[in-house]
This record gives C-alpha cells, sequence and structure tokens, in this order.
C-alpha cells in the first residue's frame, strides 16, 4: 500500500495543481489530480497480469481546464439536469446556470468538477479501509451557479485492498438547497478500442424514460425493452435498435432505479446507508470485471454517445464514438420538481452522506 505526490501542472491563475497516486498490495493504482478531484489514471491487471489504465483521462492540465467531458470529476452540486435551471425550496425560487440547453448539468458551467479542491488528509494508512486514502474538501459560495446555501463537501477516496476502490461524500449547508454528488468516470476495462463489446448487468426493474434536453418525464418498467440489463447483456446488442427512447438520447444516457436488495455482508465499515449491487461491467476480452455497490437509488448509465474522435488521451489513445462509458450513482435527475421521488434536501445541521465501492478484478 502506497501514497506518493507530485505537481501536475499550474492553473492560469497561479494555483498549483497536484496529482496523488494510491496504490494497493493486488495491481491497482489510483491518481487522482485536485482540480474536480479528477480521477486520471486507475490502473490495473488483466487475466494475464498486464496492466492498463481503465479510465478516460487527459495527459496535461490544460486539457483539463479546456475540454474536458467530464472526464473522472466529482459532479455537484447537483449531479445530471435540473430542467428549466429552476429550483424552489419553501416557496423561494432560485435561477440555477444554464449550461445544456434550457437545463443545469453537473451543477452548472463551473460545478464542482472544475474548481480547486484542498487536500485535508492523505495517509498511506488509513485506520478504517486499511490502504491508503485522500480527503479533498471544497466550499461552495451562496449563490454559486444559482445554488442557494454555502455548502461545505468532502469526498475521501480509500483503497481497501483486494483492488477495492471506496469513495466517500459529505456535505453540509447553512441554507436549505439541494444536493446530489457523484463521480464521473468514463470506463473502457479493455485499456482502448470499443466499448460496446462490454457485457453490463443492471439490478433494475424501472428506469426514467426521457423527454427533450434528455429530462425525465417518468418512470416505465424495462420488461421487453433494450433497457433490461437484469441479465448481463453487451452493450452493442440493442443499441442501434428502433426503440424511441434510443433515438432520443442518441445510444443509453438514462437513469435506472436500484432493485432493493439485503445489506452487504462483506462490507467491514460503517455506511451512511444500506449498500445495493448497482452495476457489473465486464470485459470479454481481457477479463477485467467491474462491481459497483452504492448507497444511492439509481444509477445514469451513459453509452458515450458524443465521444467523437476529436479528444487524445495519454499514449494517443483517442476518444472514439462510444470507446468508454460512465456508471454514475446518484440521485434521480430532476428530482426537485419529482417530491415523490427520492429527496435530495439538504438542511442546516443535516449532513448529507453517500458511499460508493468500486472492486475490481480478472479472470
Amino acid at each position: 500500500m502506497t501514497l506518493a505526490r507530485r505537481l501536475f501542472g499550474t492553473l492560469p491563475d497561479g494555483r498549483a495543481v497536484h496529482e496523488y497516486t494510491l496504490a494497493d498490495d493486488a495491481g491497482l493504482e489510483l491518481r487522482a489530480i485536485t482540480l474536480g478531484g479528477i480521477v486520471n489514471r486507475l490502473a490495473l491487471p488483466d487475466r494475464d497480469g498486464r496492466p492498463a489504465n481503465v479510465v478516460g483521462g487527459f495527459e496535461g492540465l490544460d486539457d483539463y481546464v479546456q475540454r474536458n467531458p467530464h472526464f473522472g470529476v466529482i459532479v455537484g452540486r447537483y449531479a445530471n439536469r435540473i430542467a428549466g435551471g429552476r429550483l424552489e425550496i419553501d416557496g423561494e425560487r432560485f435561477q440555477l446556470d444554464r449550461n445544456d440547453g434550457d437545463n443545469c448539468l453537473h451543477g452548472g458551467r463551473r460545478g464542482f468538477g472544475t474548481r480547486l479542491w484542498e487536500v485535508v488528509a492523505a495517509t498511506s494508512h488509513d485506520a478504517a479501509c486499511g490502504g491508503p486514502s485522500l480527503t479533498l474538501r471544497y466550499v461552495s459560495s451562496d449563490g454559486e451557479e444559482g445554488f442557494p446555501g454555502r455548502l461545505e463537501a468532502r469526498v475521501t477516496y480509500a483503497l481497501r485492498g483486494g483492488r477495492t476502490w471506496q469513495v466517500d461524500y459529505e456535505a453540509r449547508t447553512d441554507r436549505p438547497t439541494v444536493v446530489n454528488l457523484s463521480h464521473h468516470d468514463y470506463f473502457n476495462l479493455a485499456g482502448g478500442g470499443s466499448a460496446l463489446d462490454h457485457e453490463l448487468t443492471l439490478p433494475a426493474s424501472r428506469f426514467h424514460p426521457v423527454g427533450p434536453g434528455l429530462v425525465p418525464v417518468g418512470t416505465e418498467s424495462v420488461d421487453g425493452t433494450p433497457f433490461d440489463f437484469r441479465v448481463p447483456t453487451a452493450i452493442g446488442a440493442r443499441i442501434a435498435g428502433p426503440h424511441p427512447q434510443l433515438a432520443a438520447a442518441g445510444g443509453y444516457d438514462h437513469h435506472w432505479l436500484l432493485d432493493p436488495v439485503a445489506d452487504e455482508a462483506r462490507e467491514d465499515a460503517p455506511a451512511p446507508g444500506p449498500l445495493r449491487l448497482a452495476a457489473r461491467l465486464r470485459d470479454p476480452a481481457s477479463g477485467r470485471w467491474l462491481e459497483l455497490h452504492t448507497t444511492e437509488p439509481g444509477l445514469q448509465f451513459y453509452s458515450g454517445n458524443f465521444l467523437d474522435g476529436t479528444l487524445e488521451g495519454p499514449g494517443g489513445v483517442v476518444y472514439t464514438h462510444r470507446s468508454a462509458v460512465c456508471l454514475e450513482p446518484q440521485h434521480g435527475p430532476d428530482s426537485p420538481h419529482h417530491p415523490d421521488w427520492p429527496s435530495v434536501l439538504l438542511r442546516p445541521g443535516e449532513v448529507y452522506r453517500s458511499r460508493s465501492v468500486y472492486r475490481f478484478g480478472a479472470g
């Protein structure tokens, strides 16, 4: 188990951005930078022991500043979309930044993924997890991107051994606000090429169909649709089908409601709520797999529809159409406009907590 730090670059205003490397004794290496809490490298071996980076990212800081499509960022203050950028809390109305057509997406143009986070703790041996950990802090001012309340957020990355990466989120506010934090990694478990051969499992019987602007318009069963991933299915198997929801999003860019399951018996650290299986992803060629558990009620699956080959990563990797996919544990998009959905409201004196656990392997 190791922890290392280096200078990654300097922002236009002169502030330094550092990169931290966390590694376990099973071959998992995670690198994260203090800009946006971005995970810019996540390397693990395949079935033959050959390591490869399995997340999208850039070589240098300038690309992250100028053209990052949310590669590896902490997304907030509100992950996903809020319709019209309109928010109402206790009868008071707020206009949020509209950076996605008429909607607010991932907290606005200057969401949490674009902000410089403060390192409040970094250790090679976390007492709770047993491995290296990194805790980042960001204070979002009252009115930032239109959101009410001064929000203090903390996010901890920890390696628990056995190729397990745990992410813990915590937030407090001094004024009623909404919070929906997540992580926006682009996964390709092959380390390159198309992700359409990856096999995906989503233990979810329902999903949110979308309307204009990819905003949910209700809840539907996955039965008999290309949105049924309750058994392992290649991502590309049905993505070109005639279903109107695939046409609406240009592929998959939808939110699934996770089926409830019993608490995870394997979890040895206190969680902010019951963990449930959110997704399994497997690359048949390399044998690499990912199993994601979360305390969140849903998962956004995005099939990389807007990647178009204009972005290039380390080693000359080109991010072509659907060359990586996102699995984002979160509350539902546009939840503030759906009072019957799980609440995203945070009030003074309350603590927002969320946990996601990523287990990796090969075979």
